[in-house]
């Protein structure tokens, strides 16, 4: 519930439903999901003695409600059916991407060279 609210704000400010906008708003969010998930998920791998109802709840219930592919899903189809095939187009690549370069970082502490 929180993770979506958050979601949410972030897609308030941002009037991508009319189509005629760039969903700036959901991909904030699902690039910003996918470091926070990629950084948690390490975290936890190195602290093993955590609760794992804790765990779930911030990695599959904050942060999964936080990041959505449904969202994603349809302001590609809204910029499609407005004929904004470009927008679309970038919006796809740049969410996919973008989303796994934000894990990566995330997940991989890069000042140590990469090693969890």
């Amino acid at each position: 519930m929180f993770g979506s609210i958050l979601r949410y704000s972030f897609s308030f400010f941002n009037d991508s439903f009319k189509g005629d906008s760039f969903p700036f708003g959901t991909l904030i969010a699902n690039i910003l999901g996918a470091f926070l998930l990629g950084y948690f998920t390490r975290k936890m791998r190195q602290k093993k003695q955590l609760n794992q109802n804790l765990i779930l709840f911030i990695s599959t219930g904050l942060l999964g409600s936080f990041t959505t592919f449904s969202a994603l899903s349809l302001e590609t189809v809204i910029l499609f059916q407005s004929g904004a095939y470009f927008y679309a187009f970038l919006y796809v690549m740049i969410s996919m991407i973008g989303g796994l370069a934000a894990a990566s970082i995330g997940y991989f502490d890069i000042r140590r060279g990469g090693k969890v």
